[in-house]
């Protein structure tokens, strides 16, 4: 048996990577990350893992049974526009519905004239009709005209299109012509990437479909050149076992199903720290979590109800519908990176710019000179003002403080503790408002939840986030600030297998048919999942069902798990439809009539657990503290003199009271007045907040 598992989660700033082995030991490494060569950032990561095991990389790498990589390449050429030049084939007369959008303006600017339209993946020229059309109920009224599909390779051709998208108008209803112009595209143009709707998302909703193979064939290419290049890397320095990629559905693909579903990276990050989450929280009895990761440039959040997570479709991301499953994650420009600035009104403003990793905070002395996050958590006395990461990113504290003092502070006429605590609070409320939208805005309680601190800079504001949105007990794993690295190990193959299936549920149904379409699904995603070397006794499926009242324009997902559908299951179905829609719009019809819609089978290729780390027992906190430093906790920018606890001197039942920070290697966690920590047998710090201190 092989002895680890290795995740690579690379971020925006920071590159982490977590190996766990047969004996429940988990170590986390950190590199810079190098957007223009993610394998210079791994081959870092890999030296010092190699270093701290004093093994050789090829030996490590050949004695690994999972390897997993999670990237923001998509999301990145998402962000900046940088996808290749792409082509639309679709049906005459809809060319521009993914300019059209269905009339869909952004929440805020609904009746703002003056917004600007979203950019297209496919300028106008590049969209080429083609003279067909299939019914709804499945007829072809007009047959394929392949001179047209001819016609617009060649043009495509000419013009050096690099990806091309297909997508015909009910398309869902009959296959033929939409497969037909793919063979044709193959044929004519065998080098250019192909994304067929059908393939990449076969249900109802042409907008939808249209957009989802257009984003991507604008990313394809790109994540094909990323992935094959880290393939290769990982092949060339030992690794036997094929990598696998993170996808933004909370599960692992395999190379050749990454880049054909390049669309399914582009949230591939953060996804897995809810899995890992999971992991944390369970022992310590906890299945209601918010999830929140503040990194070098974003703070993502997550919510997970009774252990579910949820999961959207046919949603907007970043201006684009993207119609297949993504973990619902929300995203803010707030991280220690983001920069503050002083708009023209006078007012302090921090992010959504940020430094980044090049030129970064003022503190990493790399190029630096706004004031950002991490240089207000230096001033406050927070971060350790010499070194950070062990001793290997020296911290310039003199630097920061100038900064704040020469950008913020002078021109508000206060001083640099003040102007610092400011910095430090407007992130904070920025930070809470986008929890407060994943949870009071639908629906959930923040106060029902424990918070769940994951990222390197998240345990430097988390108890003062927790303390404002009401939230009482943290928890704040010593892997923090490699968390999605760690969920990735923890994670499952998990391919989504759609298909439309409209249906009412009147006198008229056809359940025999609806329950063929998912044993076709079901069939063929066994068969793609023992391709990819899992044996059937570890694979699992759930159903789900797309439904909605009768003249309804949205639909919701019910989840049917693994429940046949026929005569004897469709009313439990549909008291689970009731159900469902008066939890999310507070009503239900149960006199209404109900329609399906899609149809969809989850598959999973299920990975054995990890072996839980376990931390030895501690003696007496207070032998951790190596030193104090003045920290400010309160507006009026007073020091108090406060201990600093070396983490890895804590042991499992060490106890402690705030005002207080621990120094982990990769993180820090500032545990404010009224909070008390403890750190479990499971390496998990528990925060919680009293009222009075406990010794």
């Amino acid at each position: 048996m092989k002895q680890y598992r290795l995740g690579v989660d690379a971020g925006g700033t920071f590159t982490d990577f977590v190996l766990a082995d047969q004996d429940g030991n988990v170590r986390l490494f950190k590199a810079t990350s190098t957007p223009e060569d993610g394998t210079r950032a791994i081959a870092d990561g890999l030296q010092q893992i190699a270093a701290a095991l004093d093994k050789p990389v090829a030996q490590i790498l050949a004695n690994t049974e999972l390897c997993v990589h999670g990237t923001t390449v998509g999301l990145n050429a998402l962000i900046q526009h940088k996808g290749v030049k792409t082509g639309l084939i679709c049906t005459a007369g809809h060319e521009d519905s993914i300019e059209i959008r269905l009339g869909h303006k952004e929440e805020g600017h609904r009746y703002d004239g003056q917004y600007p339209p979203a950019k297209m993946l496919v300028e106008r020229y590049l969209r080429r009709p083609v003279r067909e059309r299939v019914l709804s109920d499945g007829s072809i009224k007009t047959a394929l005209n392949e001179g047209d599909v001819r016609a617009a390779c060649a043009f495509f051709k000419a013009e050096g299109v690099e990806a091309v998208a297909i997508s015909f108008l009910w398309s869902v209803a009959n296959e033929q012509h939409e497969r037909r112009a793919a063979e044709i595209v193959r044929e004519m143009l065998p080098e250019v990437y192909v994304s067929v709707g059908l393939e990449v998302y076969p249900q109802m909703r042409e907008y939808t479909r249209t957009s989802t193979a257009v984003t991507n064939a604008y990313l394809g290419p790109v994540l094909a050149r990323y992935v094959t290049k880290i393939d290769q890397f990982f092949k060339d320095h030992g690794t036997k076992t094929p990598v696998r990629y993170y996808q933004s559905n909370g599960g692992m693909a395999s190379h050749d199903a990454m880049v054909s579903r390049a669309v399914n990276a582009i949230n591939s990050g953060p996804a897995s720290a809810p899995q890992a989450g999971l992991y944390v929280s369970r022992p310590l009895g906890f299945d209601n979590i918010i999830t929140v990761d503040m990194g070098g440039t974003s703070f993502d959040m997550t919510l997970t109800k009774n252990g579910v997570t949820n999961v959207s479709k046919d949603i907007d991301f970043l201006r684009y519908r993207i119609g297949t499953p993504m973990i619902q994650v929300e995203t803010l420009g707030a991280g220690g990176g983001s920069i503050a600035w002083i708009d023209s009104m006078g007012l302090l403003n921090v992010g959504p710019q940020s430094a980044g990793a090049s030129p970064g905070p003022v503190c990493y002395m790399r190029g630096g000179t706004e004031p950002t996050v991490t240089d207000a958590n230096v001033a406050l006395g927070y971060l350790n003002p010499v070194s950070l990461l062990g001793g290997r990113l020296q911290v310039d504290s003199a630097g920061a403080r100038q900064a704040i003092l020469d950008h913020i502070a002078k021109p508000l006429g206060i001083s640099v503790e003040k102007a610092a605590y400011g910095i430090y609070s407007i992130v904070n409320n920025n930070m809470v408002n986008g929890i407060r939208r994943v949870s009071i805005e639908r629906g959930y309680d923040p106060r029902d939840f424990a918070l769940i601190g994951a990222g390197g800079a998240t345990g430097l504001h988390i108890t003062a986030l927790a303390r404002e949105i009401g939230i009482t007990t943290v928890l704040v794993p010593k892997l923090a600030s490699g968390l999605c690295a760690f969920g990735q190990i923890l994670s499952d193959i998990k391919y989504n297998y759609m298909a439309a299936c409209p249906m009412r549920l009147d006198e008229r149904v056809d359940l025999a048919r609806v329950e063929q379409r998912f044993a076709e699904l079901e069939k063929n995603a066994a068969s793609a999942l023992e391709q990819d070397g899992i044996p059937r006794e570890r694979i699992a499926m759930r159903r789900s069902m797309d439904m909605r009242y009768v003249g309804q324009v949205h639909e919701c997902a019910v989840d049917i798990g693994e429940l046949p559908v026929n005569d004897s299951t469709i009313a439990t179905i549909r008291a689970a439809f009731d159900t469902l829609h008066e939890q999310l719009f507070t009503y239900s019809e149960p006199q209404s009539m109900v329609e399906i819609v899609n149809i969809e089978s989850t598959v999973y290729g299920r990975n054995p657990p990890l072996v839980p780390p376990t931390i030895a027992l501690g003696k007496q906190a207070k032998n951790a503290i190596k030193t104090h430093r003045d920290m400010i906790f309160s507006s009026d920018g007073m020091a108090l003199h406060t201990p600093v606890y070396d983490g890895e001197l804590l042991g499992a039942g060490d106890a402690l009271s705030g005002p207080a920070v621990i120094e982990e290697v990769t993180t820090t966690i500032v545990i404010n007045p009224g909070w008390h920590a403890r750190l479990d047998a499971s390496g998990t710090y528990v925060i919680t907040y009293r009222d009075q201190k406990t010794d």
